[in-house]
């Protein structure tokens, strides 16, 4: 596949999440009400009133939309305002920006708004929805310890991701996590502020199929709200880290130099800084994960990045390749 090929497959898994999104948390919507309804209600399925429950799921679909143009529009912002990033100018570093622009226009893509994050923790993400509405941040740490070809590897990584469409991705994929964590909250609050007086129902009211399929719904929605966020999670790892690879990928396409950004992966990962301003929503951003808690799993499912021994023995492999003379045919 060519480059442009990973672009528009991106695209269309940006509109394939959305409506899967939007199906998922209906469904969840719904079974977490119907099973909140039988927990509530002493006569069961019989008294439960399924206009009730299929408003609720129709509720979740609603949500689902609001939150996924909220993060089309305005994720990038809160995503920039968490991580405690201020915008610069030209003149604030003149060679940064020359460098991104250097990359923008390998890339082919508009010269993002570029933003500082005063950590000395070095690292760097990307974000916003498309490459028209692109912006980059970088920690005071990662400018002043990296040399210029390891900068050059950086910004190229996360123009990558800006060509790639990765942004608008990502941003996707964190609505969803986080709305199936608040329905799923909201599920287990509901829970345990009602009075639960199903438990206290007669024996009439529990008997008959109503009843076991009440109490049915009410155990698959305590499972779903049990596994769902988890689900959610590890598919938003999972594409998260090959992402990431192609990432890799893109930059030295751009840069033509595989050890810069190998480099830069090397001085990132053994300084000893935690970037104090990322949380767990926004670790995936980042070209290295900087929370060491997290950053500890790379080698499991709850990781958000590759190995970075992988990631710098593939960026090595692609030197050696090309100083590999091409193998001789037999005459």
């Amino acid at each position: 596949m060519t480059f442009r090929d990973l672009i528009a497959a991106n695209k269309r898994q940006s509109a394939i999440l959305i409506v899967i999104f939007i199906l998922f948390i209906a469904c969840l919507a719904l079974v977490l009400a119907l099973g909140a309804l039988a927990y509530t209600h002493p006569a069961g399925l019989r008294r439960i009133d399924w206009l009730e429950a299929a408003e609720a799921g129709g509720l979740g679909a609603l949500v689902a939309v609001l939150f996924s143009f909220f993060a089309y529009y305005q994720g990038d912002d809160m995503v920039l305002a968490v991580s405690g990033a201020r915008p610069i100018q030209h003149e604030d570093d003149p060679e940064l920006f020359n460098v991104v622009e250097e990359m923008a226009i390998a890339a082919g893509v508009p010269l993002p708004r570029i933003y500082l994050i005063n950590d000395p923790a070095p690292n760097a993400f990307a974000t916003g929805r498309d490459p028209q509405h692109a912006s980059v941040a970088i920690t005071s740490g990662l400018r002043t310890k990296l040399t210029r070809e390891e900068l050059q590897g950086v910004i190229a990584h996360e123009m990558s991701h800006v060509r790639n469409f990765d942004i608008r991705l990502m941003l996707l994929l964190a609505v969803l996590v986080g709305t199936v964590a608040m329905l799923c909250d909201l599920f287990w609050q509901l829970l345990r502020w009602s009075p639960g007086s199903s438990r206290s129902s007669s024996r009439d009211e529990k008997g008959g199929g109503g009843g076991v399929v009440t109490l049915v719904l009410f155990v698959a929605a305590i499972i779903l709200a049990l596994i769902a966020p988890l689900i959610a999670q590890l598919i938003q790892l999972a594409v998260s880290r090959q992402r990431e690879y192609l990432a890799d990928a893109s930059a030295v396409e751009l840069t033509r130099y595989p050890l810069g950004l190998a480099s830069a992966l090397r001085k990132i990962e053994e300084d000893p800084h935690e970037l104090h301003a990322a949380n767990r929503g926004t670790a995936h951003l980042y070209i290295v994960n900087p929370v060491e808690t997290f950053a500890a799993r790379a080698h499991t499912m709850f990781s958000s990045h590759p190995p970075i021994e992988d990631r710098i023995r593939r960026l090595e492999a692609l030197v050696h390749q090309a100083k590999d003379p091409a193998p001789s045919q037999p005459s």
